[in-house]
């Protein structure tokens, strides 16, 4: 299992990834807003998508756990 942090302090703009659905290396997950800016969150590998741990809108720190990833 892998955690996939976020990069940035900031704000979930939109979830791209389910629960339960396949991803592949690189693949959006989510896409974080900061400062105007838009900031995709990729998966690291492979897998599939165990856990979204955040809602659209969510406040987010750098280091918060967005996704588990197997």
């Amino acid at each position: 299992m892998t955690e996939v942090p976020s990069p940035i302090t900031g704000s979930v703009w939109k979830i791209l990834a389910e629960a339960g659905a396949s991803i592949g290396e690189g693949e959006t997950i989510v896409i974080l807003e900061s400062m105007k800016m838009e900031i995709r969150v990729k998966s690291p590998h492979n897998g599939r998508v165990v856990e979204i741990r955040v809602k659209e809108g969510d406040s987010i720190l750098e280091d918060d756990v967005i996704a588990i990833i197997e």
